[in-house]
């Protein structure tokens, strides 16, 4: 007998405990006593009958893609080889250099007639037609401002400071307006091609002179948009401390100033870049354009024959160190073709500036509504440099519906010559109609003027990705159930 009540208590005990463990309201709330003051209440686990569709979808199937890289150049906006002109002219059809095969060209616009003078309408208007031919043509400029084509040592005139502070005033609003087909600017207007030299005014030699009239340029452009000086000596005077990478695309004058070398490679200081004056070694200038190039734009040409420096080695391995972004190709002439005959040319165009080939991407293959959006993207950037120019990216879903979601996190002028990975999550809508859906990255540019024009969207270096229609590069497909 006392074994049978034994055995009762035994089984009331556990029946009891199971109630508690697993007893829940219709509603799907645990119910559970108040626990006494000074113990710890039991752990009441239950299934609530609002589940958020994320939750139901943790562990999707994933897709791996795997990109094969183009062999060839590809177009792309604010780098490359680039054509120039003697003088910005409205008259031009821009859109032949781009089936040549550059997107970028670079300008004068000759002051000559205006040196002791302002500007006249007629010649602010022909710039600004100028600049609409360049947008028609679905190409960029880099613009120079002179009042002579030298000669060296004799130069003709430049003008004076107080001139040359006016004209860029006077100039502003056209620069303002057009800053969405400039991809930056040279310094100009001081002395003989304006190029910080042999000026007749004395500019050259006037520190105080060249700072104001650098400022004043960097004024009258929007904040995303950078000047090049001609010699790392006055940059370093201007800058004693390089540009560092918190210091890069904040907007200050120092973030804001890059490099072009007009005799690149044409003789042991490239024809007085470097040692000017005597003071800096190349190396020295070198080390520091070294640092701010990976963040500020450099470019230039060769102004004569030069082998030591222009051989094929030499001369990639120049490019790679200072980030060359772009080069003059119809000067000078014989290195060219001294490229050309030894094998190299082609490589210095596919790199000159960024060139972003894809590697693998891995994104869901189905999407259930509700659910994040995980992509994770690894790329590679053969290139010299990362674009310099503000550059948003969006990740776009394109099927019944087309959804664009902007990745804020994401600045492609920082993919310097390297690996580089993305990874995104984002909230996915709740409602979105059924169906196959293309997933693409988008590099638009970032002016409403141009975002819709293909021509001005990042294409990678990978066969069989990109949408010319839209300027998007595809990296695969999910389904929307």
């Amino acid at each position: 007998m006392r074994t049978l009540s034994l055995l009762l208590a035994i089984f009331l005990c556990i029946n009891l405990v199971a109630a508690a463990c697993v007893g829940a309201s219709p509603k799907g709330e645990a119910e559970s006593s108040p626990a006494p003051q000074g113990t710890v209440p039991p752990t009441v686990t239950y299934i609530p009958t609002v589940v958020k569709t994320s939750e139901l979808f943790t562990t999707p199937e994933w897709s791996t893609v795997t990109f094969t890289p183009i062999e060839g150049d590809v177009v792309n906006p604010e780098r490359g080889f680039r054509y120039s002109f003697d003088d910005l002219r409205p008259d031009t059809d821009f859109s032949t250099y781009r089936m040549l095969g550059t997107s970028l060209v670079y300008s004068y616009v000759r002051l000559d007639d205006y040196r002791e003078t302002d500007l006249p309408p007629e010649l602010l208007q022909r710039v600004q037609d100028a600049l609409d031919a360049v947008r028609a043509g679905g190409v960029k400029v880099i613009l120079r401002f002179a009042y002579n084509f030298g000669p060296y040592p004799n130069s003709e005139p430049d003008a004076s400071k107080e001139q040359i502070l006016r004209h860029i005033e006077q100039l502003k609003p056209v620069l303002q307006r057009n800053a969405d087909v400039i991809a930056w600017m040279h310094a100009g207007f001081i002395g003989a091609w304006g190029e910080w030299h042999t000026s007749t005014h004395g500019l050259d030699k006037d520190m105080q002179a060249k700072k104001e009239i650098l400022y004043a340029l960097l004024d009258a452009l929007p904040q995303d948009r950078m000047v090049q000086l001609r010699y790392p000596w006055d940059i370093i005077r201007l800058f004693p401390e390089p540009l560092s990478s918190d210091q890069a695309f904040t907007g200050s004058p120092q973030a804001r100033v890059g490099f072009h070398n007009d005799c690149f490679l044409s003789s042991e200081t490239d024809v007085g870049t470097y040692d000017r004056d005597g003071r800096n070694t190349r190396q020295e200038d070198q080390a520091y354009l070294q640092q701010m190039t990976q963040f500020t734009p450099a470019g230039g040409e060769t102004c004569q024959v030069y082998p030591p420096l222009q051989q094929c080695d030499v001369a990639i391995r120049e490019m790679e160190l200072l980030h060359f972004s772009d080069l003059n190709l119809s000067y000078h002439p014989r290195v060219i073709r001294n490229w050309q005959r030894e094998g190299c040319f082609d490589e210095i165009q596919k790199r000159l500036g960024y060139r972003l080939v894809l590697e693998e991407a891995k994104f869901p293959v189905t999407l259930h509504p509700g659910m994040q959006l995980e992509v994770h993207v690894k790329l590679r950037n053969e290139g010299f440099a990362a674009p310099v120019n503000p550059r948003p990216i969006f990740l776009v879903l394109d099927g019944p519906t087309t959804l664009t979601f902007p990745l804020e996190d994401v600045d492609p002028r920082r993919w310097l010559p390297g690996e580089h990975t993305i990874r995104v999550r984002l909230d996915f809508p709740k409602s979105i109609p059924s169906g196959t859906y293309t997933l693409a990255l988008w590099l638009p540019d970032p002016y409403e003027t141009l975002r819709d024009d293909p021509r001005y969207s990042i294409r990678f270096a990978n066969e069989n990705v990109w949408d010319e229609e839209h300027g998007w590069n595809v990296i695969g497909s999910v389904q929307i159930p």
